[in-house]
């Protein structure tokens, strides 16, 4: 595989699969490879070969399709083309598996986390057998662990151990259900066969008792699990039953281990939690110790009794429901539980039921005082994140009595602000904070955090960042359901632009913002139990209650009009809260009201039209949208790259499309393969637009070698480390894409002068010389024959005259492949010569104008060179003061009246070529000031003989040859450099740096 395609040994191959690919109307059968960062084809028939490299992070739709010609197939779409796959043996393995790989590869793009999740990936060995295998078991397992996590609604980090089919005992209908047993590190959970049978989630926390019980004809190898709370669970035909009671009980040791140490750690907390709350504030503001609701529950006299009545009676049927089926984490979730939560939980058990549902009280358990020490670390610090938090407090529920004073308020900063702190990659989001406040509403404050982290690290993944992905995911999720389920609405809302606008308002707030509260709150119920299926189901029943009003719809406004008005009448008639003015009402024109619309029939009817909506199926047509969505944010940030910069360089936007592709590809590739720094530093997405892709050293050098003309011969490496040092404007070893854009636009579009001095300014610090091996050769043939050596000793006060045959080894370097290559020499070789003799005329003329500099007044600020180690710092480009002294002018005069016969004499035996040089860290400083784009550099030590040359003189003596003149206003063809980069290969590498490549060579 790596011979193949050029790939590095970080490169991971996970799975390869016989497959043909279909170029045009001809199938090429071959090998389809799958790595972690690529996806690969090889195939040689008849004499030909055919290679086909498209990098994940590339994809923007990959789908399984299905024609008369092609019953299964996978194509594989990326911006420039469509690629074609059937005939494979198992293509639901390999699509999976690809699936997978361009999930991962949208995870890298949308954050960092996904280069992580790659590094933890298991390293393979070389020549191992197995090694294909092993990466592909690892994926298989994280795939399984992820769908397990989803289903129990478990936290982040839990991994599935395994899984087995038995049958549980169920004593409230006195059935042995058939289904499978999950065990992971710290659960041990059922789901029936029969999906909506009853599922079961013990924590091995819980536990107390595992144990064989006796074998019977009509149990066969039964186990038994007894809790805290004195539940005792029966499973039976268990295939291996030993092994899972081992594997069970060293799970269990683990855990009871894990117990005894948090116990000790948290024994000094033993304060009651009101006092522990309380000590949380940094004002005496009143503290919270308990759901808000309590606190401020208003009852209006008039409807007191008939509504109280049905919510006691609600109360009664769920205390029923918990003592028939358990109470608490291990309760048996049925289809029964389902029923009460649709006819809507009562006020008080709210709270406690939302975190049961959501799965966040596992967290909780095992994160005992974390929400304390969060807020007391996170408290005082200021950031953009606290800013807006402070900005959106009052705007959160403000109709409602609870934030209308300072100790709601207090609560909300507390939650958001803690949650800001513990998850920085996230923050802050606006439509968080009255998400919040209802959670603080029906839950403790530490509850309402807990929430808060499964809302948006598990059931809302990805919806609030700040480009609210998740939500634009879900938005396309939502239309493609629109289209399969209210087909005859959807062309007519699509013209009306109505389903992006009212899908991010409905789902990043599930319903909060745009319903009256106390009918929301019913639709949160259902959410937490049943995810985010239920909004889905929700959104579609609203617009097909609404569907003969939206067909007669003219534009946009009409339609959210006509949406508006009917969710402002969704009424809750259960609710014993006083009616709360709702602020979207506000919004709605005076038309007549929508007749009231009962929530829970609203509910029921979507669950009964809309029910067969699977979860599963909304993850599928999650990852489809993901790729789209991911892909529509990198073109965007794209565009707004390059039209940032576009009016500052004369490249043409086609080419700063394509040179941005290109940087972004060397970005990536080495995000993959591993750079000389972390690739979590140079890719931010939550970063301005420029700054979202940046390059080290190692990687500009990858570029240089591929796109500057000046990037030739053996010193390419040397140079383009100069050139990134200029270009670093803020000295942080990173460059971004409008500091490299600049740097390529004056070779490629810079007259004469700019490159010169460009090429000056790259050699104008101080290096590390202090041994220099010149070579004195006649220059009668093309390459020169070596005459003589000589060595010059350049002292360590001597660090310009090392810049300066720096400069000659950069422009006999550069001319290594040009037609005119030998006419190039003479000319370097005569100017060599000129300048050498300036800067020894200049050394006289300096040591007698010392005094008259000494009693100058030198208040610019100095620059250091630094140097040491192979590698220099060198200044920004802008912070190259220049400055004109005329005691060295007076030199350059004289050195300039030598004549040009004299000079060409001179050049024609020899000419200045540096072999070797030491390395020494010099100290000195230089000063420079900026007089008419002049530049000369002036010693500010009292060192004795400096050797100086002045940009002045170097551009005259270039001026002279005209064979030097042509070749730096010769112009370079961008278009050709960018197409040779994009399909060259580098040398133990292959760089990819398009959506992909393809090579058709004959045989």
């Amino acid at each position: 595989f790596r011979k193949l395609f050029g790939m590095p040994e970080e490169e991971k191959l996970v799975n390869y699969y016989s497959c043909s690919f279909w170029k045009g109307k001809v199938p090429r059968q071959g090998w389809l490879y799958l790595s972690i960062n690529h996806l690969c084809f090889y195939s040689y028939l008849l004499g030909k070969e055919a290679k086909l490299v498209v990098r994940w992070a590339d994809i923007t739709q990959l789908e399984k399709s299905a024609t008369l010609l092609l019953p299964d197939a996978i194509k594989v779409s990326t911006r420039i083309n469509e690629h074609v796959f059937s005939v494979f043996l198992n293509i639901n393995e390999t699509f999976k598996l690809a699936e997978q790989l361009a999930n991962i590869a949208m995870r890298q793009l949308l954050d960092n986390k996904g280069f992580e999740q790659d590094r933890s990936l298991p390293k393979l060995k070389k020549k191992s057998p197995k090694k294909v295998s092993a990466l592909k078991r690892d994926l298989d397992a994280r795939a399984k662990s992820e769908r397990y996590r989803a289903l129990f609604r478990l936290p982040k980090d839990e991994k599935l151990d395994g899984h087995t089919d038995c049958t549980l005992w169920t004593p409230f209908n006195k059935m042995h259900i058939l289904g499978q047993m999950f065990v992971s590190t710290n659960y041990i959970c059922f789901t029936s066969k029969e999906e909506t049978l009853c599922s079961l989630i013990i924590p091995l926390r819980e536990v107390t008792i595992v144990e064989k019980a006796d074998n019977s004809n009509v149990l066969p190898s039964p186990l038994s699990i007894s809790t805290k709370n004195r539940m005792t669970f029966l499973f039976a035909n268990l295939k291996d039953r030993d092994f899972l009671v081992q594997r069970i009980s060293d799970f269990l040791q683990q855990t009871t281990s894990k117990i005894y140490l948090e116990r000790e750690l948290t024994g000094s907390l033993n304060s009651s939690d009101d006092e522990r709350t309380f000590n949380l504030n940094d004002r005496s503001v009143p503290t919270a110790t308990q759901a808000l609701m309590t606190m401020y529950r208003r009852r209006s006299p008039e409807e007191f009794n008939p509504k109280l009545a049905k919510e006691f009676l609600k109360e009664q049927a769920w205390k029923n429901h918990f003592t028939e089926y358990g109470q608490g984490v291990c309760m048996y979730r049925t289809e029964k539980t389902k029923e009460l939560v649709l006819k809507g939980i009562p006020e008080s058990m709210r709270g406690d039921l939302w975190l049961l549902f959501s799965g966040a009280i596992n967290e909780m358990a095992t994160h005992p005082g974390y929400y304390e020490d969060l807020v007391e670390k996170s408290m005082g610090k200021y950031n953009l994140a606290t800013e807006e938090i402070e900005r959106d407090l009052h705007r959160s529920l403000p109709e409602h009595p609870a934030f209308q004073n300072e100790m709601g308020i207090a609560a909300l900063r507390r939650v958001l602000t803690a949650y800001a702190f513990r998850n920085p990659n996230i923050g802050y989001c606006q439509a968080m904070n009255i998400v919040t406040s209802v959670l603080l509403l029906y839950a403790k404050e530490e509850e309402a955090f807990w929430l808060l982290v499964a809302l948006c690290e598990r059931m809302l993944p990805d919806y609030y960042n700040t480009r609210v992905v998740g939500a634009l995911v879900d938005q396309g999720v939502f239309e493609e359901l629109a289209r399969e389920y209210v087909p005859q609405l959807y062309d007519c809302m699509q013209d009306l632009g109505v389903i992006s606008t009212i899908s991010l308002s409905w789902f990043l707030t599930l319903f909060l913002s745009v319903m009256p509260f106390e009918s929301a709150v019913v639709v949160v119920d259902c959410f937490f139990y049943d995810g985010i299926k239920v909004i889905f189901q929700l959104a579609l029943s609203v617009l097909h209650a609404n569907i003969h009003q939206l067909l007669d719809c003219k534009d946009d406004g009409e339609a959210m009009t006509v949406l508006g008005r009917y969710l402002d009448s969704v009424t809750n008639k259960d609710s014993t809260l006083p009616p709360i003015p709702h602020l979207h009402s506000l919004l709605t024109d005076n038309g007549e009201p929508h007749p009231d619309v009962d929530i829970f029939k609203l509910v029921l009817s979507s669950y009964e039209n809309f029910g067969s909506i699977r979860a599963d199926v909304i993850e599928q047509m999650r990852f489809k949208q993901r790729l789209r969505v991911i892909q529509t944010i990198e073109d965007t940030t794209k565009r707004n790259v390059v039209r940032t910069i576009v009016t500052e360089t004369a490249f043409s936007i086609d080419e700063l499309e394509e040179l941005y592709v290109l940087f972004k590809a060397e970005h990536l590739t080495s995000c993959y393969w591993g750079g000389s720094s972390n690739p979590t530093e140079r890719h931010d997405p939550s970063l301005p637009y420029l700054e979202q892709y940046r390059i080290d050293v190692e990687q500009f050098k990858g570029l240089f070698n591929l796109l500057f003309p000046w990037a030739t011969g053996a010193h390419s490496d040397p140079l383009a480390l100069r050139f990134f040092s200029l270009l670093d404007q803020n000295g942080d070893a990173l460059i971004n894409f409008r500091e490299f854009i600049n740097g390529l636009g004056v070779l490629y579009h810079g007259d004469l002068i700019e490159k010169l001095k460009l090429l000056y300014k790259m050699h104008v610090i101080p290096g590390e010389c202090v041994c220099v091996c010149v070579c004195v050769h006649r220059c009668s043939s093309m390459k020169g024959v070596f005459r003589k050596l000589q060595t010059i000793f350049i002292f360590s006060g001597a660090g310009l005259l090392s810049q300066f045959i720096e400069l000659c080894k950069t422009l006999y370097s550069m001319f290594s492949e040009d037609v005119a290559e030998q006419e190039l020499y003479h000319a370097t070789a005569t100017v060599t010569s000129l300048l050498l003799e300036m800067g020894e005329v200049g050394k006289l003329f300096s040591s007698s104008g010392r005094k008259d500099n000494d009693t100058e007044d030198q208040s610019e600020p100095s620059l250091e060179g630094k140097g040491g180690g192979g590698s220099e710092r060198l200044p920004p480009m802008q912070d190259i003061k220049l400055e004109d002294s005329s005691p060295k002018d007076t030199g350059a005069s004289s050195a300039m009246l030598i004549s040009d016969d004299e000079t060409k004499d001179d050049t024609s035996m020899s000419s200045y070529s540096v072999l070797s040089a030491g390395s020494h860290e010099l100290d000195e400083k230089l000063q420079c000031e900026d007089i008419a784009d002049d530049t000369v550099l002036v010693r500010s030590g009292s060192c004795s003989g400096d050797w100086a040359i002045t940009y002045e003189q170097f551009l005259a003596s270039v001026l002279t040859e005209q064979a030097l003149v042509h070749y730096f206003e010769k112009p370079v063809e961008v278009a050709a450099r960018i197409t040779n980069a994009k399909n060259i290969s580098k040398v133990g590498r292959a760089l990819l740096s398009t959506s992909d490549y393809e090579i058709l060579l004959s045989g």
